[in-house]
Parts: C-alpha cells; structure tokens; sequence
C-alpha cells in the first residue's frame, strides 16, 4: 500500500493540494485524471519523493518496492540500452556490481567469500540470474530490436529513449508503478501490448494518462485531483464521466423525484458492470461495481468546452477526389498510389506506421504543401477548416485573443462585433479577461482551443484534423470527440487517441509505401480484422 496523509503543497499563493488523504492498494490500477495544471504529474512526483510536500507525509509499506517512468531521456546516455532497463531495479543493480567487485578483488578472503555468497542468494532471490533475458524480451516486447540493446543510449532515436525508459519502470514486477503518459512515443500496436500488460499486474499502477481508451483498458479506479484534493471513485474513466454527467443531469431536474433518480442510476451502473465483464481485468472491476453505491457516484466539477462545428450548406456529391498522389522525403517514400473519393456521411480515420506520411499528406490536401506526384481536387461546395499538427506560426504576433480570431471572420459574416467574437472564444472557455491575453504567450493547449475557436468560425462542412488531442486536457478531449461525433459534415481525421478513432471513423484508410488500404469500417474492425493485418503485412514489407 501507498498512502498520502494530510499532505499540502503550496507554490507561493497558488495551493495545489490542501490536506490530501488518500491510500492506493494491491490489485488495482488507478488512473489519475485532473485539468491541465491541476497537479497530477506533481502528485507522482510528491509520492516518488522527488517533491517534498509542505506538510504532511507519504506512507509506504515497509519492504515495497517502487519504480517510476523517467521523463529525462538524457539520463542515462551512457548506458547501454539493456543496462538501462536493468538499472530499474536499483537493489538488484547494485548487488550485481558489489559482488562482481568481490570476485574482482586480487586478496579474495574467507569474509569475501561468506559475503559474495550472501549476494548471491539475495540476487537470486530478486531474479538476477534471468536478469537479462527478461530484460531484453521486455525491450523486444516494447519494439526496441535485439540489435540495438547493446547500443549507448545516446546513439538510439529519440522515441526509442521513450520506449526503454518505459522498460526501465516495467522491469523486475515492483510492487508501486507510478506511470507518466507512458503511451507518449508508441504506436497502436505496442499501446495494446502495455494495455494487456497493465490489465494483468497484480500490484499497485498510478498512471497519468490523456488516452482514454487506455484509462478504460487498464483502470479499476479513477482518482479525479479537482480543487485542492483528490477523491477515488469505483471504475474506469468511461464510468466516471458517464456517471457523473448522468448526476449532474438529475440534479439539475428539480422535479424528479428521488426514487425516481436512484432506480436510473442503479440501472446505469447494473449494465456498465455488465459491460465490464468483457473487459481485461473483468474480475476486478465487475466485482468492485457491484460494490458501488449510489451515495459513491457525484457530479462532475470540470468545466467542457462547447465543440459545435455547424455547416453554412451542405456537401455536394463531389467533396474530395484524389488521383495517385505520391510523397517522398529524403529518399524515403512515404505513400504513393493514394486513390479515393470521399463520400457524404464520410467520417475517415487515416493510419500510417509512418506519422510522418499522413502529416504530409493532409498538408498537400490543405494546399500547405506539395506532392511529387498526382492530383487532388474539391468540390466547389466545400468549406473546409484544418487543425494542423504543427500550429505556431499561428501565433507568432502578440495580438490579442481578439485580435487573433478577428483577422479569421469569413466574408460572409457582416455582423463580427465583440460579442460575436467572444461568443467563439467562450465556447472554449476564454472568459472575462482571458480574451484579451497575448497570442505569445498561450499554452500548447491553449493554442489548440484558439485553432478550434478558428475553425468553428468558419463553418466548415469538412473539417480535417491531425492530431486534434495533442495538449488538450481530458475534459477538451471528450468535448471535441463528441463534438465530431454529432457533426453532420465530413470528417478526416488521425489521431493517437483510439476512443476518438473508434468513436468518430466510419471508414479507415491506410497509407503505406506501396499504395492504400480503404475499409468501410470502424477503426476496432479495422484492427481486429485478420484479412486486413494480412494485407498491411504485405504493404509495409
């Protein structure tokens, strides 16, 4: 067990956590959910002991063992790959280097011998001697080839350095696991290994995470840090949200009666731990939902985003036709051979083992690049509005939040007066002062709210989106995927959020070195589908 008593941090006026209570225990996983700046990485950080709190202290059961998922990719630049991961484990690291130095001594004494032996069986009761074998079958589990477990950390590419600081905290089963958006650098694949991972440790997980299919996949419990405290509720996050909205809606009806109220939210938690039995971890979970009580489930705090995108007219029968397009970078193909046509009611979802590729390829299509090759063409009755992945030289004037989303106002609005403009901007919670902020100064999540902002703006009927959930905080997030969701244009979109994928996409296309693949499917179809994972074989060979 890991416990927080009374624990309070203050940064100058500013209190982050004011006398938090709260104890995590074997068995479950704990996803810790908040707003951006709420704390949840500083909470990590105060129970690693790499923060000291003002007051208060954190308890740890006396023997357990603790490893947390690096941030520093510098750290051990040193080290090889493999001796990286095997430094998880400090104890056992440390063992192994102080008996080698034993054997290493010229005058090996009697006390020498009596001392390696004692190192011996403590190292073999860590697991030492299969040590290295775990070590690199986890690194291969992980995508970090044999071939490179030898290598300095140094000379191995940066999403690698993700890869093996994640190795590094998974190694050796420890009793505490404090995870920091662990998926950061891996792809859906490897994303799906660390679910089936996660879903069958049988100790202690804490994870940060902005990925809500992954909150869902791996959480028994969800601890929500909103106001100075942090309170853990039964379930995963799907539950917490759809509980707590399904609360706030109750008590906004004054007139409902109470029986009324408590036979709908017993009859909401009956199915979802019903769902729950299809789950990973469906043991665990089904029987702690069983548990809950309604008196467990309270309404939300968090503040949403209004996400609306509202078409000025309809899609005509052409939107987009694109014929052979082709990209190279470097020597490097990237796709070519993409040929489609875009359909009304079309919502894709692009993929591409390469980010790179589906990143170009949207820039060509939004006329922010050019191909090597083919065509593409819109129809005239589209608008359409573009949230690129990389979006600063958005922002490189110090307007203000006014200013900024005022030089965007189409033609054929004539009446873009200042409530008009903040009516935008509120929608994605700039109030008050906040709209007379400087554009250089914004967040990364703040400059995604401004481009979104833009875009509804715009009233597009096609809205193309490249890793729309880049610095968004939970609560943006489920607000921009609904507001796809109930979209009556078009949507392309790629993103690393597998809810949002699955959620919003009605076809999948893939692009690859050697052509595409088009599916009229959902992005779990898609993936679960074995003629398909056959073919993308094939393509990426």
């Amino acid at each position: 067990m890991i416990s927080a008593r009374n624990v309070t941090l203050a940064f100058g006026k500013r209190v982050l956590f004011d006398e938090v209570n709260i104890s995590f225990t074997k068995g479950n996983c704990y996803g810790i959910i908040g707003a951006n700046g709420a704390g949840k990485s500083t909470f990590l950080k105060i129970l690693s002991g790499e923060i000291e709190p003002n007051k208060g202290m954190v308890e740890i059961t006396p023997g357990e063992r603790m490893a947390v998922l690096k941030q520093n990719q510098f750290e051990f630049d040193e080290q090889t790959v493999l001796n990286t991961v095997l430094m998880g484990h400090k104890r056992m690291w440390e063992v192994m280097h102080v008996k080698d130095a034993l054997y290493a001594k010229e005058d090996f004494t009697e006390a020498d011998g009596i001392r390696a032996g004692e190192l011996e069986a403590e190292f073999g009761e860590m697991g030492g001697y299969e040590s290295e074998s775990n070590a690199a079958s986890l690194l291969s589990d992980l995508g970090v080839k044999e071939e490179m477990h030898q290598d300095l950390m140094k000379d191995i590419p940066s999403n690698f350095k993700l890869r093996v600081l994640l190795a590094q905290s998974l190694f050796g089963n420890p009793d505490i696991l404090l995870l920091d958006e662990p998926t950061n650098g891996l792809d859906i694949e490897t994303i799906g290994w660390l679910e089936n991972f996660l879903a069958d440790y049988q100790n202690i997980v804490l994870v940060v995470s902005h990925d809500r299919h992954f909150l869902d996949t791996v959480c028994t419990h969800v601890s929500d840090v909103d106001r100075s405290k942090i309170k853990t509720f039964t379930g995963n996050y799907s539950f917490w949200y759809e509980s707590s909205q399904l609360m706030a809606r109750q008590m906004s009806d004054k007139n409902k009666k109470n029986e009324d109220k408590r036979a709908a939210l017993l009859d909401f938690i009956a199915r979802f731990s019903a769902n729950a039995s299809k789950s990973k971890q469906a043991t665990s979970r089904k029987k702690a939902l069983e548990k809950l009580t309604i008196e467990e489930i309270e309404p939300s705090n968090r503040k949403y985003p209004g996400i609306i995108f509202q078409p000025l007219r309809e899609v005509g029968n052409q939107i987009l036709n694109v014929e052979k397009l082709k990209k190279e970078v470097d020597g490097r193909v990237l796709f070519k051979d993409v040929s489609f046509s875009v359909s009304k009611n079309d919502k894709i979802a692009f993929l591409s083992r390469d980010p790179l590729a589906i990143t170009y390829f949207f820039d060509i299509i939004n006329n922010n690049g050019k191909a090597d090759g083919g065509s593409f063409e819109w129809g005239t009755t589209i608008t359409s509005a573009y949230l690129p992945m990389e979006h600063n030289a958005f922002f490189t004037e110090p307007y203000t939040l006014m200013d900024w989303l005022r030089q965007f106002v189409p033609t054929h609005v004539t009446d873009a007066d200042e409530p008009f403009i903040r009516g935008f901007l509120g929608k994605m919670l700039f109030s008050g002062d906040d709209v007379m902020k400087k554009t250089n100064v914004l967040s990364g999540g703040e400059k995604v709210r401004c481009m979104v902002s833009k875009m509804m703006l715009q009233n597009p009927n096609v809205v193309v989106l490249d890793q729309p959930t880049n610095h968004l905080d939970l609560e943006s997030i489920q607000s921009f995927n609904e507001g796809c969701q109930n979209f009556p244009g078009v949507v392309l979109i790629t993103s690393h959020d597998h809810t949002f994928m699955q959620t919003v996409a009605n076809r999948v296309i893939e692009l690859t070195p050697k052509g595409i693949i088009d599916r009229l499917m959902t992005f779990d179809e898609y993936m679960e589908d074995k003629r398909v994972q056959e073919l993308r074989a094939e393509m990426y060979a």
